[in-house]
């Protein structure tokens, strides 16, 4: 069974909205100010242990125009775009990132999910996607959260929790101070 992983750059007052600044927030590209080493061999490591990703439709057309044409020495953007990818939409009718999937939003999203995670594999990476990750978390769906959390206080954009309903508890995996002053922390269920 595969684990099902939610991935975000947050602000230390919790909003995740465009941390690379491509998506016109007034705010956007705030995470770049944060390049880290370890920062970016946490992201890395947490990359390849993966062989899924699963996206809401905004994040997935943002990745989708700027990923395939990206690469690096290290692997990273190869193993981005070829990796396994459900983009979960109720518009698009079209998946044209390489080994991308929809999943209709109109059909039974969470069934599908569920069985994504009951396949062999590595695990699944959920990245951005606010409106997507509400939904996962609201029906109990998130194995582990890596938040990336930057000293820096946005006082607007999409922050990662909006629109949860009914409160639920994390236990912390693991935390690590970065040099910038960041933290990784993963919490569980």
């Amino acid at each position: 069974m595969r684990k099902l992983v939610v991935t975000e750059f947050m602000s230390l007052d919790g909003v995740m909205e465009d941390p690379g600044g491509a998506e016109q927030f007034e705010h956007g590209g705030w995470s770049m100010k944060f390049n880290d080493p370890e920062g970016m061999r946490f992201k890395f490591d947490e990359l390849m242990a993966a062989d899924v990703q699963l996206l809401g439709r905004v994040t997935y057309e943002g990745f989708a125009k700027a990923w395939p044409t990206m690469r690096d020495e290290a692997g990273f953007a190869d193993k981005f775009n070829t990796m396994k990818k459900y983009v979960v939409t109720s518009t698009l009718t079209e998946a044209t990132w390489q080994n991308s999937e929809i999943v209709d939003g109109r059909g039974d999203v969470l069934a599908a999910i569920a069985a994504i995670k009951q396949q062999e594999g590595g695990d699944i990476l959920v990245a951005g996607s606010q409106t997507l990750v509400r939904t996962l978390a609201a029906h109990d769906l998130v194995d582990e959260y890596r938040l990336m959390v930057h000293p820096i206080v946005l006082g607007s954009g999409k922050r990662l929790f909006d629109g949860i309903e009914t409160p639920f508890t994390l236990r912390l995996v693991e935390s690590q101070t970065l040099a910038t002053g960041s933290l990784t922390l993963i919490y569980g269920r």
